[in-house]
């Protein structure tokens, strides 16, 4: 990272960071009524937050998780999530999904990454993770944009 002043675009551009926290919220409404775990979006938001190399984003959402509950254990693993026993199928499912559209210049989202969604996940749900997924990356590229501030401490 540099040196580099960024212009902090949220605070630049209020009404539009004020529309994406509505958006934000909305989503994580639709995540409660879908019945998605509280847990399982704070790993969606770290995962995608890992992907996109997002620092700020990453501590905010590790501290959350573990103030949550959340098993340290399973937040090490996390990168490697298909290789470990820690997470259930539901996780599983969500997890490939998030990061199939987190990496869509990489092939888009394949039928085979959501079929394998569809499958364990209710339709609401499926739709609560790829809202979810918008908005994470979404706030990752206004932190990594503006590049916010991450100090040690």
């Amino acid at each position: 990272m540099t040196d580099t002043q960024r212009v902090n675009i949220g605070k630049q551009d209020p009404t539009s960071y004020k529309a994406l926290i509505a958006l934000s919220a909305a989503v994580e409404k639709s995540t409660a009524e879908a019945g998605l775990d509280p847990l399982l979006l704070e790993l969606l938001k770290i995962r995608i937050s890992q992907i996109n190399g997002c620092g700020f984003c990453l501590r905010m959402h590790t501290r959350d998780a573990l103030k949550k509950g959340e098993n340290p254990d399973r937040l090490a693993v996390l990168p490697s999530w298909g290789e470990t026993g820690y997470f259930s199928d539901t996780e599983r499912a969500a997890l490939r999904l998030a990061e199939s559209i987190t990496l869509v210049a990489d092939g888009h989202v394949s039928d085979a990454d959501y079929a394998a969604a569809a499958a364990v996940l209710p339709e609401e749900q499926v739709s609560a993770v790829a809202w979810l997924s918008t908005v994470m990356n979404a706030f990752n590229r206004v932190a990594i944009t503006s590049r916010y501030t991450v100090a040690g401490g």
